[in-house]
C-alpha cells in the first residue's frame, strides 16, 4: 500500500506534466536529441516563440544552420542587404576567385575601379608579381625612362651591377667614379690598392701615415711604439702623449 501510495502522485505528475510540453512546442519543431527542449525543423528558423519557414531568395539555397539568415547565394553571387542573391560582375581581364563573391584581375591586368586595365610592357621590359609599384620593370642593361626603357650608358672601366637601385654600373676594380666617369685610382709610393667603398682607394704601407696624395713615413718619439693599425703611434705604458712625445705618468 505505502509503494501505491508513493508511485501514484509520481505518476500522475508525468501524465500532468506531457500535455503542457505538448502545448509549449510550436508547430515545425521537434524535441531535442539531446538535453531538454525543442528545435526548429529543417527549413525553419526560430521567430519569437514560433518557428517561420526559412525563404531563400533566387539564387540561394537553404543552409539548415542555427545561426545567419538560413540561406546563402550560389557560387557567383554575392548577398546584397541580406534580402537578395546578385550575379558577380567580372569585367573582361578578371576571374571570378573560389569563393565565389568576388573577382581579381589576372596577371598582365590592373585593377582600375571596376575594370581590368591590360598593363602595356615596353621594349626590353617585362611584367612583374607585384603588390604595389610599378607593374613592369626593365630589363638587365636597361632603364625606366618615363614608360620607355633605354639602355644604361655605361662609362669606359665600369660594368653593369645589376642593381635594382641607385647607380646601375659600378667602376672595375682600380677606378673609383667620378663626375659620372671612372678615374684610375693614382697609388703613392709606399701605399697599396684598398678596394673599400669609401677612402681614397689606397692605404698606406705600415709604418707610413696618409697625408693629402701621398704617405709620410711616421716618426716614433722615444718610449712609443706603431699602433694596431700600423698608420700612427702611441705611447707605451706608464707613459702618456704630451705636445708630441711620450712623458712618464705622475
Amino acid at each position: 500500500m505505502i509503494w501505491v501510495f508513493c508511485v501514484g502522485p509520481i505518476f500522475a505528475l508525468l501524465v500532468f506534466a506531457m500535455p503542457v510540453f505538448a502545448q509549449s512546442m510550436p508547430e515545425n519543431a521537434s524535441a531535442k536529441r539531446y538535453g531538454d527542449g525543442w528545435e526548429c525543423n529543417v527549413g525553419y528558423r526560430l521567430s519569437g516563440d514560433d518557428c517561420a519557414a526559412v525563404t531563400a531568395p533566387e539564387n540561394a539555397y537553404e543552409t539548415n544552420l542555427t545561426y545567419g539568415p538560413g540561406w546563402e547565394c550560389l557560387h557567383g553571387f554575392r548577398m546584397l542587404e541580406e534580402a537578395s542573391c546578385v550575379a558577380v560582375v567580372v569585367p573582361d581581364g578578371g576571374f571570378l576567385d573560389p569563393s565565389g563573391e568576388r573577382w581579381h584581375c589576372l596577371r598582365g591586368f590592373l585593377k582600375v575601379d571596376d575594370s581590368c586595365q591590360e598593363v602595356i610592357v615596353p621594349e626590353n621590359g617585362f611584367l612583374v608579381d607585384a603588390s604595389f609599384g610599378a607593374a613592369w620593370e626593365c630589363a638587365r642593361g636597361f632603364e625606366q625612362t618615363g614608360d620607355l626603357c633605354t639602355p644604361v650608358a655605361v662609362p669606359i672601366n665600369a660594368y653593369l651591377n645589376g642593381s635594382r637601385y641607385g647607380q646601375p654600373w659600378t667602376c672595375e676594380r682600380g677606378f673609383f667614379e667620378q663626375d659620372g666617369r671612372c678615374e684610375p685610382v693614382v697609388i703613392p709610393i709606399h701605399a697599396y690598392f684598398d678596394d673599400s667603398t669609401y677612402g681614397k682607394g689606397w692605404k698606406c704601407e705600415r709604418g707610413y701615415a696618409a697625408s693629402s696624395t701621398s704617405c709620410e713615413a711616421i716618426v716614433i718619439p722615444a718610449n712609443a711604439h706603431l699602433d694596431r693599425s700600423g698608420n700612427r703611434w702611441e705611447c707605451n705604458r706608464n707613459f702618456q702623449k704630451s705636445k708630441g712625445l711620450c712623458v712618464l705618468s705622475n
